[in-house]
């Protein structure tokens, strides 16, 4: 089986991952990432008096988007704002993952390839977000 069945919302959008190894209590893990801008004008009262407070934000969101899949699965929402914080839901997923793969493979490295994965995530996403504030420049005549 290429892909888990009921995984997909009505709307036809599909979860970042799923395990096919039962994660607790005889459920497999689903999870869905998500990166917020921190100074977005709608986060900025939340974030700056809240360290992750539009992760939290998001994460509860995403939770909410994935409710149904609570019947079959464990659902985890890994929100991602860009100066870095991660929701608190989507820390402790990531904790449990590192601890697995490191017990699997016996390489203590493979936590720290992990948050590199995650910090280089962010690293472009921001280089997208400031891109994006560039006026269009017409085609250069060559």
């Amino acid at each position: 089986m290429k892909e888990a069945s009921g995984l997909l919302r009505t709307d036809g959008k599909r979860l970042d991952g799923v395990t096919q190894l039962l994660w607790r209590t005889g459920k497999c893990v689903t999870w869905d990432v998500t990166v917020i801008d921190t100074l977005a004008s709608s986060y900025v009262p939340a974030t700056s008096q809240t360290p992750g407070a539009a992760a939290q934000t998001a994460g509860d969101r995403k939770t909410s988007k994935y409710a149904i899949l609570s019947q079959s699965y464990l659902f985890v929402p890994v929100a991602v704002e860009t100066m870095g914080a991660i929701n608190e839901a989507g820390m402790n997923f990531l904790g449990d993952f590192e601890r697995r793969i490191t017990k699997h493979t016996d390489d203590h490295h493979e936590s720290a390839f992990l948050y590199q994965r995650i910090s280089t995530v962010i690293q472009r996403f921001n280089a997208v977000a400031v891109l994006g504030t560039f006026a269009p420049q017409p085609p250069r005549k060559t």
